[in-house]
């Protein structure tokens, strides 16, 4: 019976485990180190009712111990940046944006921008004008009156 119940335990542990590859959820992956136990108290000769709790109490405990440091360690990290703050913002043209030629510049949070019409639209050098995106270190643009406009 002993060898009977620790291949069974196995074949739950890698039943377990290959669930969790196919999720990467963190959804079965505490039942597999529960079973794991079992694979131990099963070799060890402990009763069908032993090895049962064992897997139900250590996979509880391994939920409870580890999955917040895991989910700390999973969760997408964003890190904004200063520049995000640009996104938005009125912005003075220093320098004729034109797409056509390229160039242009803009001053923004005390630094001088390379920029570039978000629509393809001149912009004349002294219009104000709105940050709509960057594309590395360019601010894209478009003129402060189509903004009012809309």
């Amino acid at each position: 019976m002993v060898n009977v119940m620790v291949w069974s335990w196995l074949g739950a542990v890698a039943f377990f485990a290959f669930l969790e590859a196919g999720t990467r959820a963190l959804v079965s992956v505490w039942f597999a180190v529960g079973a794991l136990a079992a694979v131990f108290a099963a070799y060890g000769g402990l009763t069908l009712t032993g090895q049962l709790l064992l897997f139900v109490a250590v996979s509880l405990a391994a939920v409870a111990a580890l999955r917040p440091l895991a989910e700390r360690f999973l969760e997408p990290r964003f890190v904004p940046t200063n520049a995000d703050r640009l996104l938005g913002a009125a912005v003075r043209v220093t320098e004729e944006i034109n797409n056509a030629v390229p160039s242009g510049a803009v001053y923004a949070d005390g630094k001088t921008w390379t920029a570039r019409s978000a629509d393809g639209e001149v912009i004349a050098a002294g219009d104000m004008a709105e940050v709509v995106w960057m594309e590395g270190v360019k601010l894209i643009v478009r003129p402060k009156a189509a903004v009012e406009q809309r």
